[in-house]
């Protein structure tokens, strides 16, 4: 199993969830984030331009199958990509085991 955590921008999160779905990835968490990086994000305001290094943008967690994680990659890369700096990164990781609470099932099969 593999768990992949996505940082996205926010305004990239909804075609994100719509292409997960319609490849089979129907289950994971999300959340808003605050971090920095290479993007200056700005403001304006009364015609006055503002920087700030903190930017804003949504972490995914999903756990999918071995034979499922660069479906979902791509699948993530070809929704969030804009082509400029600051569209993301993702990270993938081993997981040892997955438990299912209500049934006490161990492995793969707890991901359906």
């Amino acid at each position: 199993m593999k768990k992949i955590e996505a940082i996205i921008r926010k305004s990239k999160f909804r075609a994100v969830k719509e292409a997960l779905h319609e490849v089979g990835v129907n289950f994971f968490s999300y959340w808003d984030v605050t971090g920095l990086g290479n993007e200056k994000e700005g403001h304006v305001y009364r015609g006055v331009s503002y920087s700030t290094s903190d930017i804003q943008r949504r972490h995914l967690a999903i756990v999918v199958n071995d034979d499922f994680e660069e479906i979902t990659v791509k699948t993530i890369i070809n929704a969030a990509s804009t082509g400029e700096v600051g569209d993301g990164k993702i990270f993938v990781s081993d997981i040892k085991d997955a438990y299912r609470i209500r049934t006490g099932e161990k492995g793969g099969e707890t991901l359906n």
